[in-house]
């Protein structure tokens, strides 16, 4: 069967999923439909031709790639319109702290709690049983190497369904949204202040010792 005899197909299947399927099912799915064996390279060019088509501006939606597989998705340029559908139904909500803390996890996955807690300088227990309410983020196993083996957290396939993305490689890189720089402390050593007719010494354990 040709590429434009399949295309119909994979285009059905795409827009019957709930959810992002994958190019694997995609393949299955269509060979036991029509009967005969289709190769995944055939496939995959029916996925471009479909993302091609789907790209002129004459369609309110396209197809995206994201959570490891294939879905439809509202054009950005209408997403206030569909808004208007269920009002605020479809905004999961989040306070600042949750969102900070919903960064922090975005980032520097896979982390535990105490290490959010440390970066945030507070109590991340509130924020962290939120998000995963809203499945959001995910239990990953536990810190085999930290005192008292606990829990890491990682974000969930949610987190980048609701996000359009694939992997956390996608997520904008730091140094594009923020101009801030991360300022290290400084070794004891390395910070010894000048002094005008004295001379400092650092000893061995980093305490300082004037002399003359």
């Amino acid at each position: 069967m040709v590429v434009e005899q399949l295309m119909p197909h994979v285009e059905a299947l795409i827009f019957a999923s709930e959810r992002p399927i994958t190019q694997i099912e995609i393949t299955e799915l269509v060979s036991q439909a029509v009967e005969e064996t289709v190769e995944t390279d055939r496939i995959s060019s029916c996925v471009d031709a479909i993302q091609e088509k789907y790209a002129m501006d004459f369609y309110p939606f396209e197809l995206r790639e994201i959570g490891g597989g294939f879905q439809f998705l509202t054009k950005k340029a209408y997403h206030k319109t569909v808004l208007q559908l269920n009002g605020d139904k479809h905004i999961k909500k989040l306070s600042s702290a949750a969102m900070e803390t919903l960064s922090i996890i975005a980032y520097k996955q896979p982390i535990t709690k105490s290490e959010i807690e440390y970066i945030r300088g507070v109590s991340a227990d509130y924020s962290i049983q939120k998000l995963l309410e809203k499945e959001l983020i995910v239990i990953a196993g536990r810190n085999e190497e930290m005192v008292g083996k606990p829990l890491i957290y990682h974000t969930s396939k949610n987190f980048m369904d609701y996000l359009g993305i694939n992997g956390s490689d996608d997520l904008p890189k730091l140094k594009d949204i923020t101009n801030l720089e991360v300022v290290m402390p400084t070794n004891g050593k390395d910070a010894v202040p000048e002094a005008v007719g004295t001379q400092l010494l650092v000893t061995e354990d980093g305490s300082l010792l004037h002399t003359a």
